[in-house]
């Protein structure tokens, strides 16, 4: 039974719904995400992200299909469920004149009646407050506030995490930071994270898995590795040879490479292998969608294999 549990998908989706009015937002999202899986969702604005975020927090109410996240349907979800999912908002209210470890005992409190909070100096520890436990909040910087976001969504270690929009206005060696901090969260402790993000790079960098939504439905899902692919199959290599500069386009780069550095009494520097990112995949997927040419989710999955 337990092994069943497990297996259970953490959010599965079908045929989604959702309308203001005449206008349909959402027109029949599928979409099934497993436990452990760090998730991005991409789009351009107004492609319904938000609406399924909410939808999926229990924040909003559809308009039709099924919704089930961790086994309920968040529309009619209790505290007890509650308590088992994570969100980190983009806005989040700092209580500045609170303090980090006075604020997290506080709220760990309203989780004892349903599940066993972190400890707070362990939780502190995990973001890297240790040391600005018994500051007050309004003296963080900001990337030390969103840990304290983070610190705040995982109280009660949840097996479910939103992050929305998790490191807007973040300078480099904040944002590197909390990257990590995801990281220790989706590795370490097993929680499954679904990240909505305008910043390709950063989607690239924390999740496994890419679902863009366009046109009120999704479009495209699949690894990063997989859309860039589908988009593009050739990469560029490059190198020098004799003081020229060489440039090759393959299908099959690693076979290409393998061929070249192995060849005989060939002086070869500055080898260099170039993709397609997923930033140029992401706007090419998105391009060929608007411009009405034929878009199949699925196939993004089926690049690789």
């Amino acid at each position: 039974m337990e092994e069943d549990i497990a297996a259970a998908p953490v959010i599965s989706v079908s045929d989604l719904q959702m309308r203001y009015g005449d206008k349909q937002v959402l027109d029949g999202i599928d979409l099934t995400i497993a436990a452990e899986e760090v998730v991005a969702v991409l789009g351009p604005n107004g492609a319904g992200k938000s609406t399924t975020i909410e939808i999926l927090e229990g924040f909003r109410a559809r308009s039709g299909g099924e919704v089930s996240v961790l086994g309920v349907d968040p529309a009619r979800a209790d505290e007890r469920w509650r308590s088992q999912v994570g969100v980190v908002l983009q806005n989040a209210n700092d209580h500045g004149k609170w303090r980090p470890h006075q604020l997290l005992s506080h709220m760990a409190d309203f989780y004892r009646p349903y599940v066993d909070p972190w400890p707070v100096d362990e939780l502190l520890q995990l973001v890297g407050l240790t040391d600005q436990a018994r500051q007050k909040i309004q003296t963080l910087s900001g990337g030390q506030r969103r840990r304290l976001d983070v610190a705040l969504g995982v109280i009660g270690r949840p097996p479910l995490l939103f992050l929305d929009e998790p490191t807007t206005g973040f300078d480099p060696r904040a944002r590197r930071e909390f990257h990590d901090l995801v990281h220790r969260l989706a590795d370490l402790e097993g929680t499954t994270i679904l990240l909505t993000t305008h910043d390709l790079a950063e989607a690239e960098k924390l999740a496994g898995r890419i679902v863009i939504l366009a046109g009120r439905r999704i479009i495209a899902d699949g690894s990063p590795l997989e859309l860039m692919r589908a988009v593009s199959g050739t990469a560029e290599v490059r190198w020098m040879q004799d003081g020229q500069l060489h440039i090759h386009a393959s299908e099959d780069a690693t076979t290409f490479v393998r061929q070249l550095l192995g060849a005989p009494e060939e002086d070869i520097t500055d080898l260099e292998v170039h993709r397609a990112t997923l930033e140029d995949a992401y706007l090419q997927i998105v391009e060929q969608f608007e411009t009405g040419q034929t878009v199949d989710a699925a196939e993004f999955q089926e690049v690789s294999r």
